[in-house]
């Protein structure tokens, strides 16, 4: 196992490598991660969707939903939440401020791409009409519900989450091998999706699910007869009021309580730099 301070100095040329991924690369590889964690989203939604009971339901869902991480993790692949450590080198000036924010957009996008392609292949395939339709109504629910929290709850629920996450990445880079790798990642991601915070790639695959099962007459229906209301989901409030505050509070929770920190504590001025 590679202690805190090996972590910290692995990541500098880690980060380093993923600034400098060529555009393609960078922008194919996140639209892997992007389906990798739509995938482990209707796993989650489809596991819990019958449980009658909404606390174990929950729980269910979130044991499950860490399939998507470590898929990322292991199969290789670039998402926008965990790459907010590559501020570690920024900041040991390994690399730098214009690499890292070039990453950023590019992941971004590609995990969105990803993201909506899953969810258009689940809802196209029918895949959301599992139980009788009651999947697919779960999945407008939950669309709804991201799309109706408010600008500050959605900043805060995601800098909750993207602490998780980076802590999830961080303690996977200090196994050695895979099966301690997805065993470091689990607790955390169990932890942020019970919580109900916000992933911001997980949310291009939940919110876009959701309208494309409301464009369904049928799916729109089924969700109308069961009493939600899907005024709040619009594609206006899929990038304004969720997206956008998501987006800024994962970065402030990855990069700032994770990535500073960590630089600070393990790598400011013991003049070790990226190899």
């Amino acid at each position: 196992m590679n202690s805190p301070a090996e972590v910290a100095k692995n990541y500098l040329s880690i980060g380093k490598g993923k600034s400098n991924t060529p555009i393609p690369n960078m922008f194919l590889l996140a639209f892997m991660a992007g389906a990798f964690i739509a995938f482990g989203g209707i796993s989650s939604t489809t596991a819990a969707v019958s449980i009658p009971l909404a606390s174990v339901a929950k729980l269910v869902g979130a044991m499950i939903f860490p399939g998507g991480l470590a898929m990322v993790l292991i199969a290789g692949s670039e998402l926008f939440t965990g790459n907010n450590l590559i501020i570690i080198p920024v900041l040991n000036k390994d690399t730098t401020a214009g690499k890292c924010l070039m990453n950023w957009l590019v992941v971004w996008l590609g995990n969105l791409v990803g993201g909506v392609a899953v969810a258009g292949l689940c809802v196209a395939s029918g895949q959301v009409s599992l139980f009788n339709g009651a999947l697919a109504t779960s999945v407008i629910s939950t669309a709804v519900g991201k799309c109706s929290l408010s600008f500050g709850q959605a900043f805060l629920r995601g800098i909750g989450c993207n602490f998780l996450v980076c802590i999830a990445v961080w303690m996977s880079f200090a196994a050695k091998d895979v099966v301690g790798k997805i065993a470091a990642i689990y607790l955390p991601i169990t932890i942020f999706v019970l919580c109900g915070f916000e992933h911001s790639v997980a949310n291009m695959y939940y919110i876009s699910a959701g309208l494309f099962c409301k464009a369904n007459e049928t799916f729109a229906a089924a969700a109308t007869e069961a009493g939600v209301d899907m005024t709040n989901l619009t594609v206006g409030n899929f990038f304004g009021a969720n997206l956008l505050p998501v987006t800024l509070g994962n970065i402030v929770g990855g990069a700032i309580f994770v990535g500073c920190i960590y630089w600070f504590c393990y790598i400011k001025g013991k003049n070790v730099h990226a190899e």
